[in-house]
């Protein structure tokens, strides 16, 4: 007799996590008890919600499972599930490679999964998630999959088309989201830009986060992964005119040299680009821009790539972060390049963009000493609270490390002064 306990473990992005959090809510409906990644899993059946981005993501996945794979064989646990992005796009290799997990499911089908262990799916839920995150905050994925045809990208093969949720459905889950106590949207999609094009064929990123912004209870709205050919400018009208909307925008660059920017089909310039980015900050004033980008793709010269720094240098951007290119399995680069930039290369040249990054972003936090900044608290470690400003996403970026002789409440907001900066975090005490 299988014991009702479940133990789910996330790998790779957030939109994964909300995933897993409906998967979680369903298998709660159906009775059973849920730990999420937990350090010591202590249930006899195990689901892992698979990455399959790059390289690192996969091997992270595959490492995971033959673990769990190898306690499914000494007895540890009774039954082993897969799903997710690398079981979707590997199902075959996976079943062959590792036979000791019970079954594999894709992205989409872990519906499949509720049934495979006796419950019926609660249709009634679909907007109910149990959420893995504090409570204070949670993230509202407004999109499935991804139009674009970049060349160096796996994840369209993933997920497939780009699938809008309308407006209603959101601002539903919005509602139902403030109610747990929810004061915290990290607004997510695979390409923010693209949303609403195929529901309501024009884009409708800027109405939609106007509606959200109308939630009561909901207090920051933070917006994730946007595209910058054909960006929906007139969201920064509502980012602008909205408190509740953070200045923060998280879109991917990945390089500004137009030859490579080209072979990438990112169908962007690097004049169209220099112009958005003015766009952004004067729109915008102190708005923080988080941005990615890619060293070593196929045919990147030296003076790409110092082309490159010099952007990143020039354009100072507030986050940034760095990948060494992954030559993934049919992929546009894959069938039409030579992966031809040495790993070491790739890696060096990822590296210098993060040493430089790391003094402008020092800079940029010496900048704040002494400013007065608004902060929400996540937790108390070390003899801090541990805080974000408005400019800070959870996980990825950098923290407001907070000194109060008085107790403070994670999930609470507060107004601290900024006494000291290091290369990310910056040193605060309540005012």
């Amino acid at each position: 007799m299988i014991k009702k306990r479940v133990d789910v473990v996330t790998l790779g992005c957030s939109k994964n996590l909300v995933d897993s959090e409906l998967l979680i809510k369903q298998f709660q409906a159906g009775g059973f008890t849920v730990e999420h990644d937990s350090s010591n899993p202590k249930g006899e059946i195990v689901v892992i919600n698979t990455c399959g981005f790059i390289g690192d993501a996969k091997e992270e996945s595959i490492e995971t499972i033959l673990n769990f794979a190898d306690a499914r064989k000494r007895g540890k646990i009774k039954k082993l599930f897969v799903m997710g992005c690398l079981s979707e796009r590997y199902v075959d290799q996976l079943s062959d490679e590792i036979p000791e997990v019970d079954k594999y499911y894709g992205k989409f089908n872990w519906k499949d999964l509720i049934a495979d262990l006796g419950m019926s799916y609660r249709a009634d839920l679909i907007n109910e998630r149990s959420l893995t995150t504090p409570d204070h905050y949670a993230y509202l994925k407004i999109s499935e999959g991804c139009n674009r045809t970049c060349s160096y990208c796996a994840i369209p093969l993933i997920t497939g088309k780009h699938q809008s949720r309308t407006i209603e459905s959101l601002v539903d889950e919005a509602h139902r989201l403030a109610a747990k106590g929810v004061k915290e949207l990290q607004v997510i999609a695979q390409d923010l830009s693209y949303y609403g094009l195929d529901t309501y064929k024009k884009r409708m990123l800027a109405p939609l986060v106007e509606q959200l912004s109308q939630v009561d209870g909901i207090e920051w709205i933070r917006l994730h992964y946007a595209y910058p050919a054909g960006f929906p400018t007139d969201v920064l009208d509502v980012m602008a005119a909205s408190p509740k909307v953070c200045n923060y925008l998280d879109i991917a660059l990945q390089h500004i040299s137009d030859p490579m920017l080209k072979a990438m089909r990112r169908n962007v310039t690097k004049a169209e680009t220099l112009e958005l980015v003015q766009l952004f900050r004067d729109k915008v004033p102190g708005i923080h821009l988080r941005t990615t980008m890619i060293a070593g793709h196929p045919g990147e010269t030296e003076a790409d790539f110092l082309e490159l720094l010099d952007f990143v240098k020039q354009t100072r951007f507030e986050r940034l972060g760095v990948f060494p290119y992954s030559h993934e399995e049919d992929t546009y680069s894959y069938k039409n390049y030579q992966d031809d930039i040495p790993d070491e290369i790739k890696q060096e040249r990822a590296d210098a963009i993060m040493s430089l990054q790391n003094g402008i972003s020092r800079d940029i936090n010496e900048a704040k000493v002494g400013s007065r900044i608004k902060v929400i608290i996540d937790r108390e470690e070390d003899g801090y609270y541990v805080g974000r400003s408005e400019f800070d996403s959870p996980e990825v970026d950098p923290e407001v490390l907070v000194s109060s002789a008085e107790p403070l409440t994670p999930g609470s907001f507060y107004e601290v002064e900024v006494t000291g900066a290091e290369d990310y975090d910056l040193l605060a005490h309540v005012v």
